[in-house]
């Protein structure tokens, strides 16, 4: 039951993801999948302009960094494939 309730407090709705990745790359193409159907374990794959010229750690970096701290917190884990436009 405990770890029922972490669950779900710690969840991060796909939604949410979505809409901080396009705050901080306004042209991205946002494609989430819920891997296990917690609520803990996505995929993205993010499509962005904004990736022209940076090594995919730049990249990733930028997704990360549009998520303002809930990796790890209330994201659990996030697979990320990155794709320039």
């Amino acid at each position: 039951m405990v770890s029922k309730l972490y669950e779900q407090i710690m969840a991060m709705d796909l939604k949410e993801i979505e809409s901080l990745i396009k705050e901080a790359l306004s042209d991205a193409i946002v494609e989430i999948q819920d891997l296990a159907g917690d609520g803990n374990h996505y995929s993205a794959t993010i499509t962005s302009s904004q990736f022209s010229g940076k090594s995919k750690i730049e990249q990733h970096k930028m997704v990360y960094n549009s998520l303002k701290g809930k990796m790890g917190n209330e994201l659990h884990a996030l697979a990320i494939k990155t794709k320039e436009q």
